[in-house]
């Protein structure tokens, strides 16, 4: 980047870099003790970001994403993983993928977390928010400047919770086993997002999870292969 003259860098970082705090919500100024090898790696990446910075006059903005969500309102993108990542993808992509018969089900890891109803707590983000974070975090970049942001809806849902919105969408009784934890998962993880409301007068706007999961599942239904074979859309 030094050798192309690339003035500004806007870091996809992750709430994953926090670990485990003790306290919630968390802000940008709760120590980060990452618990797994995906938060150690976006800390290390960090790092190194921050110590160039410290000799070069780019504009940094890192952005911690919480937990995303959701496809393109107009139908022009959505999440279409390879198959030998969907086992491992996000919640509402297994979701989606049992309400289309592909799996039989879902597998939810853990039942015995600190949580009111057991499962892991996480703030979820429309990726039309993000996408609009990340804009209005481009045109606020300051050549010299480091800006370290959370990028969530300040409020916390249950996996058992996201799961209900998910059947609710798709119309579908998606089913569900319960395993033991999964090494690695925190129980409860929400942003404080004063901070961007404040500096870059961002604020999530998308924050109905089941409107989401709709806008995903429709995009899902007509894209039944991914990007190579798009079926009309449909509601």
């Amino acid at each position: 980047m030094a050798a192309h003259g690339v003035k500004t860098l806007i870091y996809s970082s992750t709430c994953a870099t926090y670990g485990e705090p003790e306290k919630m919500p968390i802000t940008e100024e709760t120590p980060q003790a990452p618990i797994n090898p995906y938060g150690k790696a976006k800390k290390m990446a960090e790092e190194i970001i921050l110590d160039f910075s410290k000799n070069s006059k780019i504009a940094v903005m890192i952005l911690r994403y919480f937990n995303v969500i959701g496809s393109d309102p107009e139908g022009r993108l959505g999440e279409a993983p390879t198959p030998k990542l969907r086992e491992h993808g996000r919640i509402s992509g297994a979701c989606f993928d049992a309400a289309r018969g592909i799996i039989s089900g879902i597998k939810v890891k853990g039942t015995d977390y600190k949580t009111h109803d057991g499962t892991c707590i996480r703030d979820y983000i429309d990726v039309t928010d993000l996408v609009d974070a990340h804009v209005k975090a481009l045109e606020k970049a300051t050549p010299g400047k480091v800006g370290i942001y959370n990028v969530g809806t300040g409020k916390g849902r249950s996996v058992k919770e996201f799961v209900e919105a998910c059947r609710k969408a798709t119309g579908v009784d998606i089913k569900v086993e319960y395993l033991p934890r999964r090494p690695g998962d925190y129980a409860e993880v929400f942003s404080d997002p004063t901070k961007i409301k404040n500096e870059l007068n961002w604020t999530a706007q998308h924050t109905d999870v089941q409107e989401s999961l709709r806008v995903a599942w429709r995009w899902q239904k007509s894209h039944r292969n991914g990007y190579g074979n798009a079926l009309a859309m449909s509601s």
